[in-house]
Order: C-alpha cells, then sequence, then structure tokens
C-alpha cells in the first residue's frame, strides 16, 4: 500500500503516475539550462521520468519534455548531451 503522505508525480515520457522519490527530475535554472536534479529539490521547472530508458525515449520523441519543461518550441539543449545526462541516472 501507497503511504498517503508520500507526493506523486507524472511522468512525461509514459503518463504513468509513481511516487516522487522513485522518478528522476528534471530542472530548468534561472538561465534557461535543463539538467538532470539529483536531489529533487533543485529551484526551477521541473519534469519527472521514469529512470526507464523507453520513458526518456518517448519523453525527447514526442516533444513531451519541452512541454513540460515551458520551454517553448525550441529544445530546452542540444538534446545528444541531455540523453547522455539523463541515461547516466538510469538504472541498469
Amino acid at each position: 500500500m501507497r503511504d498517503p503522505h508520500e507526493p506523486e508525480r507524472t511522468c512525461v515520457g509514459c503518463r504513468g503516475k509513481a511516487p516522487k522519490r522513485s522518478l528522476l527530475r528534471l530542472a530548468v535554472d534561472s538561465d534557461g539550462r535543463v539538467a538532470v536534479d539529483p536531489t529533487g529539490r533543485q529551484p526551477g521547472r521541473g519534469a519527472y521520468l521514469h529512470r526507464d530508458r523507453s520513458c526518456v525515449d518517448a519523453a525527447l520523441a514526442h516533444g513531451a519534455l519541452v512541454r513540460a519543461l515551458g520551454a517553448g518550441a525550441a529544445p530546452p539543449d542540444p538534446a545528444a548531451r541531455l540523453r547522455q545526462e539523463i541515461e547516466g541516472e538510469l538504472h541498469a
């Protein structure tokens, strides 16, 4: 049974809900740079992803990550750098 005090977030890749601590948070800082937020507490707009390659692929391919981060029509950062940083945080 889920702890009623643990917040849930929605994965932007698959739209599935999960406890906040089990998801990977990406945040936009004040300079507009997108980066992985390992602590989940950095200031700025954030988006959550399951630590699963299929969710990462879906979020990047369908533009869901850009929409969730409020980055407008332009990609938030070079996709190759962002993908590499995200994949460094994925479960093996």
